[in-house]
């Protein structure tokens, strides 16, 4: 499999796919293919009882209960992938039993190497106030997949001890030897009316972790100020 990203406010990955090449990809996240490609969309899981497991995994993520999954028989094919809003794409690529926690709708397409499953935050606080939920995605290696988020990618590299504090909704995926918790964004006065929310999520290393500068909440929220405005 090769691939290349492309575009600028609304990016696409580009995968050529081999013969024999496989890969996976949210429902709704193909823009195209070539007729090379052979598609078909199936409940997540394999047999009855994992796809009743992977249909409640769905629910409690909010993503589709499908997958669509791509193969290529002939020389080479191609497809592309882009998220649902402006932002770009990253790769993620994985070693074997890499694991890295992703926002529920982060993720946009893996190779069949890649696992993808369910993660629960592991403190209660970070579910009820992280702004994405109680509920995560892990991305399991080994292979590469692509995630999506808004406006632009801010990278950091946390060591040992190092924290970092964020908007909740801009967390877009952390390397699972991070730790991930919520507090309170300063006194009641700052929480109220600073206009960043009432909570800050605190990462804290070692590993890596990737934030977005632009949430899908921001958007709608602009938006719908330009609708009334209109």
């Amino acid at each position: 499999m090769h691939y290349e990203i492309k575009g600028d406010n609304l990016e696409v990955v580009r995968i050529i796919l081999a013969p024999g090449d496989q890969i996976y990809a949210e429902a709704g996240k193909m823009v195209y293919k070539t007729p090379e490609v052979e598609w078909r969309t199936a409940m997540r899981g394999k047999g009855l009882a994992g796809k009743l497991i992977g249909g409640l995994k769905s629910k409690l993520t909010g993503e589709s209960l499908f997958f669509t999954h791509f193969t290529c028989q002939a020389e080479s094919g191609e497809v592309g992938f882009a998220g649902d809003f402006p932002g770009r794409i990253r790769p993620l690529h994985l070693g074997s039993q890499q694991s890295v926690l992703v926002q529920k709708d982060g993720f946009v397409a893996a190779e069949s190497s890649v696992h993808l499953d369910i993660a629960f935050t592991k403190k209660l606080g970070a579910g009820m106030f992280g702004g994405e939920g109680f509920v995560l995605q892990r991305l399991r290696g080994p292979g590469t997949a692509f995630i999506h988020a808004g406006g632009d990618f801010v990278e950091f590299d946390l060591g040992a001890g190092e924290t970092l504090q964020a908007d909740t909704g801009s967390v877009v995926c952390f390397d699972d030897s991070v730790t991930y918790s919520i507090q309170m964004a300063g006194g009641i006065k700052t929480s109220l009316f600073g206009g960043e929310g009432l909570f800050l999520a605190t990462l804290t290393g070692p590993g890596k972790a990737v934030l977005q500068s632009l949430t899908l909440a921001k958007l709608r929220r602009e938006l719908c100020l330009l609708q009334g405005k209109g």
